[in-house]
């Protein structure tokens, strides 16, 4: 089982940065997917970025060239970090991981871009 705690939500405005973290209860290093999706008022639930145990990353298209995500396997910690925020960016987060064929996520941390 895999416990994971988001942090790093708020308020920023447009063109601002923030820093999202995703603490697992367990070590990430043997856990291959990883990711971070988000979901807006009255919107499914969607992918945003996901990375590998080897470091490969995937991005959606409305977020490429923005947001990065990286994982410390030492820290049990994977990061989504996003820069030049809009507010369509708006939702709240979640983290995501598949291990030993099961799916957890998070409590999700909201995201608020407004001037």
């Amino acid at each position: 089982q895999v416990q994971l705690v988001e942090s790093g939500g708020g308020l920023v405005q447009p063109g601002g940065s923030l820093r999202l973290s995703c603490a697992a209860s367990r070590s990430i290093f043997s856990i291959n997917s990883m990711g971070w999706y988000r979901q807006a008022p009255g919107k499914q639930r969607e992918l945003v970025a996901s990375i590998n145990s080897a470091g490969s990353t995937d991005y959606a298209e409305f977020v490429k060239g923005r947001f990065t995500i990286s994982r410390d396997n030492a820290k049990n910690t994977v990061y989504l970090q996003m820069n030049s925020l809009k507010p369509e960016d708006t939702a709240v987060y979640y983290c995501n991981v598949i291990f030993l064929g099961l799916v957890y996520w998070g409590q999700g941390t909201q995201v608020t871009v407004s001037s």
